[in-house]
């Protein structure tokens, strides 16, 4: 089963790219700002003047906010398991399923 390629071009710290990718356009556009954004505040921060190092330096805070949010997904399902348990033993024995 193949799935449907779009191209989309994309304008990232003014320089142009075609990302071909199975994502819809709007969602490659949505995370090229996303990224274009990041790398911006890296070099509007002042402490850096080359792109590619901002973009290193960008890499880095998007990959801090995935691991983040991993954990804290991960938390979420961790509670959620533990809360279930609780609510199962107040459940009648026939209601409580395996």
């Amino acid at each position: 089963m193949s799935s449907i390629k779009h191209s989309t071009r994309v304008t990232i710290c003014g320089e142009d790219y075609t990302i071909r990718s199975d994502s819809p356009p709007e969602h490659t556009r949505a995370v090229a700002a996303y990224v274009d954004g990041k790398i911006r505040e890296v070099l509007e921060s002042a402490s850096v003047v080359e792109s590619h190092k901002a973009a290193i330096l960008a890499a880095l805070q998007i990959t801090d906010e995935l691991f983040s949010a991993r954990k804290g997904q991960e938390e979420m399902a961790d509670s959620m398991r533990t809360l279930s348990g609780e609510l199962r033993r107040w459940l009648p024995p026939t209601k409580r399923g395996t």
